[in-house]
């Protein structure tokens, strides 16, 4: 069910969100501490089914269409797996992620605040525009 999914968005050139990181050219060290919690939800007798050969399937995948550049697995993955192991509706995920983040957002506003100098994202948009 997997891999013709994962074959399908690699071969239109989309990309598997929690795999590669913009900063962890290497595999983040964040990653390994979720993937033992996911361990031990497993070993208590949490059914994650699939999670092991999902990572392992993409992880080959993406090494096949570019070997120069592997990409690792990330936190998003892992923290996705350990949300649905522990009973967490998957609409919550979403919210989940951004409240995690919120710190580091305050910190950042506080910190233009402080300097009176915007913090410019290093990164572009390039997705659909909308119409309107």
């Amino acid at each position: 069910l997997i891999k013709p999914w994962v074959d399908g968005a690699l071969a239109h050139g989309e990309r598997l969100m929690g795999f590669g990181h913009r900063v962890y050219r290497v595999r983040d060290p964040r990653a390994d501490v979720l993937k033992v919690a996911i361990e031990r939800l497993e070993a208590s007798g949490a059914d994650l089914p699939f999670a092991g050969e999902v990572e392992a399937y993409i992880r080959e995948a993406l090494r096949k269409k570019n070997p120069e550049r592997p990409l690792e697995t990330n936190v998003e993955f892992f923290t996705a797996i350990l949300l649905d192991g522990l009973g967490i509706p998957r609409q919550a995920f979403t919210p989940i992620f951004a409240v995690a983040r919120a710190a580091g957002w305050t910190a950042h506003a506080l910190e233009q605040r402080r300097t009176g100098r915007l913090i410019r994202p290093s990164s572009s948009y390039v997705g659909a525009v909308p119409k309107g």
